[in-house]
């Protein structure tokens, strides 16, 4: 290795650690403050005036530092489908052309973001009286640190032709583009498909950070087909990021590693066993009802899987499962349980359409659990004939000895969703009472609390939150740009002219959605398309939570559907098993889940009956 690329490994190492450490107080320090901001107002009666202000600009910091930690260890989220099948020869080249379009995105921001970050010196805050320039200085920051680290890996690559093929391939794109610029004006509308269907298209499928693509269309397409000023992106971006609810993003993410590091999930599954372990099929209905009830405590899919399929894979595998139908219903679970509070998608749909929170929490329930029928039932099918010889059926003492042990476990997820329901909190701060009860669980009940993995929990927890921050932002200024073109007008008036009314709306919506969220994953198909449809679906009469439900279902299914949603490879990965190995058996899994959607979209009560 030579003197400079030591020198570049010094100083990334440096980067690496400064904003790990960073970003992990962050994560402590609005916890703290929103638990403070919580007691004040509800055991002392007397709120802290500049506890939520305080906290807003910090969550800024948080989302950025958080963007730079997941941008070193290669975490933002991308479709990696087509890459893995490209070959040993185009797969290394479509990975740097990948990194080479991220860092051309972020060099092209860099200037209306510092632009975008002194005009908010302007600006004072009310409870503080600071200038705002403290928050909005994230950004900046924030992209100058990922561009730097993006040019180091560029340069650390072994193969210089490949990066440099990549490079020059992204140059001369872009500067064909910027001579083509001329010619974009005059086509009005058809730039909207050229931007957002095909360049968006391409990126997304050559592996590029969603992110970074829909930036680097929404830029190109202000910059070459209209005469708005760049710095909006970054203002939309900013706007994205900054919606207070979302802060409950990477509280919940935190709270579903603290369940699982703390024994509770491992309590919550070994109560489940022993009341159903004994039956045909029994450690798969297990599997369906422990993921129901943790989904109800973290709201991360991925904390969700890591936390069940450890405890419950080895007896599975034990008595003769095979390892492709495990992950495949592991992936139909997490599709399953898309809706149930706190998902981190009813918080963000919740944000970006200013549906309610509460209402979203208290209809996301039945959905769930109407799929979670649908998967039992497949579950009973495939395991009728299972033999439970050598399966001894637990007594009732041993029954009550779980329960006894998993109550405190138990009893969290009821907590968390009546705190919202009730009004009581908010979901923000109802993550931070959330964290403090499971702590103190893990202290004085299960006496599992490792300290020594808290550093990495809260770093991971800064860059899962980061990475989807960031798509929200950039899919904010998406959104943005195509209402101001005109295109959720033209929409609204084609999707009201279906024939058959609500009916085929639902069902329309619903496969669209599937598509999306197979193609963009789940956040960044609703960020982008739930301010434009949301609309349209309360003008012919669907209700808003309904929609909702509908749409989130449909995500959920996209998402875990092989060969493109990535929920599924997340599966595979969480659970050490080929994909290939659940291609097969998640065909059924599927099916089951389109009847349980099916299900839904027919019976609006299931959605809103109890709102």
């Amino acid at each position: 290795m030579g003197l400079g690329r030591r020198l570049i490994t010094i100083i990334d190492r440096g980067i690496g650690g400064v904003v790990e450490r960073a970003a992990a107080l962050l994560v402590l320090a609005e916890i703290l403050i929103l638990f403070l901001g919580v007691i004040s107002r509800y055991v002392f009666h007397n709120p802290i005036v500049w506890s939520d202000e305080l906290a807003s600009i910090l969550f800024l910091w948080l989302a950025m530092l958080g963007s730079v930690v997941a941008f070193r260890r290669a975490e933002h989220m991308r479709m990696t489908a087509l890459v893995n099948m490209a070959g040993p020869a185009a797969g290394p080249f479509l990975e740097a052309l990948a990194l080479a379009v991220s860092v051309g995105f972020l060099a092209l921001t860099i200037g209306p973001a510092f632009e975008f970050a002194l005009e908010e010196r302007f600006i004072t805050t009310p409870a503080l009286e600071i200038s705002n320039v403290w928050r909005a200085a994230a950004l900046p920051l924030g992209i100058v640190l990922m561009l730097a680290i993006g040019v180091f890996r560029l340069i650390e690559s072994p193969n210089r032709r490949l990066v440099l093929a990549a490079a020059a391939t992204v140059a001369v794109v872009g500067f064909a583009l910027f001579l083509a610029g001329p010619l974009f004006r005059p086509l009005g509308n058809y730039n909207l498909l050229l931007f957002f269907v095909g360049l968006v298209g391409a990126l997304v499928l050559a592996g590029v950070p969603i992110a970074f693509t829909f930036g680097i269309a929404t830029f190109g397409y202000l910059a070459l087909t209209t005469r708005l000023p760049v710095i909006v992106l970054v203002g939309r971006m900013d706007e994205g990021m900054s919606h207070l609810i979302l802060l409950a993003v990477p509280l919940f993410v935190f709270l579903g590693l603290l369940i699982e590091m703390t024994g509770m999930a491992r309590a919550m599954v070994g109560f489940l066993a022993s009341l159903l372990g004994h039956v045909k099929g029994g450690l798969s209905y297990v599997l369906v009802g422990a993921m129901y009830l943790v989904s109800g405590i973290s709201g991360s899919k991925a904390a969700d899987m890591a936390a069940v399929a450890p405890v419950l894979f080895p007896e599975m595998k034990a008595r003769g499962a095979k390892e492709g139908d495990l992950v495949a219903l592991l992936a139909a679970t997490g599709a399953q349980t898309e809706t149930i509070p706190p998902s981190i998608v009813l918080i963000t749909i919740g944000s970006v359409t200013g549906v309610s929170i509460s209402a979203l929490f208290t209809g996301g329930l039945l959905p769930g659990l109407v799929l979670g029928t649908t998967l039992c039932m497949l579950v009973w099918w495939r395991y009728r004939d299972e033999d439970l010889s050598g399966v001894a059926r637990p007594s009732g003492r041993a029954i009550g000895r779980a329960l006894v042990i998993a109550f405190p476990a138990l009893l969290l997820p009821f907590v968390i969703r009546a705190a919202v329901v009730e009004g009581v909190a908010t979901a923000t701060e109802v993550s931070t009472i959330g964290i403090v009860y499971a702590a103190l669980a893990g202290l004085l009940v299960y006496r599992q609390f490792p300290v020594a993995r808290l550093f990495p929990m809260l770093v991971t927890t800064a860059a899962l939150s980061g990475a989807i921050l960031l798509i929200i932002g950039a899919a904010t200024g998406m959104a943005w740009a195509l209402t101001q073109s005109g295109f959720s007008g033209t929409l609204a008036i084609m999707m009201k002219a279906l024939p058959g009314g609500t009916l085929t709306f639902l069902i329309v919506s619903a496969l669209a959605f599937v598509v999306l969220g197979s193609v963009l994953e789940g956040i960044p198909a609703i960020v982008l398309f739930g301010p434009l449809m949301f609309p349209i679906a309360k003008q012919v009469g669907v209700h808003e939570v309904h929609y909702a439900m509908v749409v989130i279902l449909a995500m959920g299914i996209g998402l875990f559907a092989p060969p493109f949603g990535v929920g599924y490879y997340a599966a595979c990965a969480i659970s050490r098993i080929h994909p290939d190995a659940g291609m097969r058996p998640i065909v059924g899994y599927i099916a089951a889940l389109v009847v349980g959607l099916a299900v839904v979209i027919a019976v609006p009560w299931i959605s809103i009956g109890f709102l």
